[in-house]
């Protein structure tokens, strides 16, 4: 188990990310903070509340706009790291939120489904859209549905609980499910998440990693969101019992916590931690080849914000050997402009990054 430490220290490069307003008149945001040899440029702006991204076959950026119910695409036909069209993909659907390729199909993970679709990645157009897992649990306060493939091919899906804490009467809610490629053959792959946003499986090891949002009101401190491997069959604790400093406490009175497993890295309480990506380009260093790059939407329910970063986790040895800063600026003492909320490593090995608060894409590059 790794804790979080404390930032990076020493000399940052800043982005005044340049917006217009009405008029034509120009505002400068507030400055975006990378690390030496890094720059940081708005990719697309005016895209509305933006949440998870993807690649479609052809390299294009995809992105899901759950409040207006459609996928959008982001093509850069020049290459120049800007995106030259706002495509719409596909609307009409019920709050998409997580977006996954496989065979070249496009899979869509809705409030209560998963739809696949044809997908043409020469008009980027996504048509005949067919359900492969259906009536997944809907409602409550947790509504995001993620949807990955593992390196077996079958369909992984987060649903996150309906409450703070409760006793669930569906036992896929605070849950990792598992599916055969066609929807069949559900099975609870993992329990006791509590609200399991971000899902990614680790490029070389083929191990699923997820972003947890853990209970509120318990304090400016407690418990600690994580991040985690998600082990086939684990329970992790929700509703009864949280992970602190390595150790598994009740939150429940009387509440048994023998067989909890505990989580992989803690972070700051109320980060919320939403999108994850390894690291598997060429075009940063060595050193940040293998790392696990974390989007934090950022707090609502503590007195002094946090979150609303990019952080890196190191790893040594496969092993996280710590968590550091990577993109700051979002969050001006205790005003926040943006909620960076997902990160994807594009085909030119620079890191992308949806701001759910401004309406943008940022594509964070290195010089070399």
């Amino acid at each position: 188990m790794v804790q979080a430490v404390a930032p990076v220290t020493g000399r940052l490069l800043l982005l005044a990310a340049v917006l217009l307003l009405p008029g034509g008149a120009r505002a400068e945001q507030p400055p975006l903070k990378v690390p030496p040899g890094f720059h940081a440029d708005v990719f697309a702006s005016g895209v509305g509340s933006v949440r998870l991204m993807a690649l479609d076959p052809a390299g294009t950026l995809l992105v899901s706009v759950p409040s207006r119910g459609r996928v959008l695409a982001l093509p850069d036909a020049k290459g120049a790291g800007k995106a030259d069209a706002v495509q719409t993909v596909v609307e009409g659907l019920d709050q998409p939120h997580g977006l996954a390729f496989k065979d070249g199909a496009l899979y869509v993970a809705e409030g209560g489904r998963v739809q696949r679709f044809h997908y043409d990645p020469a008009t980027r157009k996504a048509t005949q859209g067919t359900v492969v897992v259906r009536d997944l649990p809907q409602g409550g306060g947790h509504w995001t549905r993620t949807v990955v493939f593992g390196p077996d091919g079958r369909i992984y899906v987060s649903v996150g609980s309906s409450c703070n804490v409760c006793r669930e009467s569906d036992k896929r809610r605070a849950a990792v499910l598992r599916y055969q490629a066609d929807g069949s053959g559900e099975q609870l792959f993992a329990t006791g998440l509590r609200n399991a946003v971000g899902l990614a499986f680790h490029p070389s090891t083929g191990v699923l990693w997820a972003t947890v949002n853990e209970r509120d009101w318990r304090g400016d401190d407690l418990p600690p969101d994580y991040v985690t491997e998600v082990k086939e069959g684990a329970f992790y604790g929700w509703p009864d019992c949280i992970t602190v400093g390595g150790k598994v406490i009740a939150d429940e009175k009387g509440a048994r916590c023998d067989g909890v497993t505990r989580p992989t890295v803690e972070l700051q309480a109320h980060s919320a931690p939403i999108g994850l990506a390894f690291y598997t380009g060429s075009q940063f260093p060595a050193e940040y080849r293998g790392s696990l790059f974390v989007a934090y939407r950022g707090s609502w329910n503590r007195s002094i914000p946090t979150g609303y970063k990019i952080v890196r986790i190191r790893f040594q040895d496969g092993k996280p050997a710590g968590v550091e800063d990577f993109a700051t600026g979002w969050l001006e003492g205790s005003s926040a402009w943006g909620r960076p909320v997902d990160v994807l490593v594009g085909r030119d090995g620079a890191l992308y990054v949806s701001d759910q608060g401004a309406g943008r894409i940022y594509r964070i590059g290195h010089r070399g």
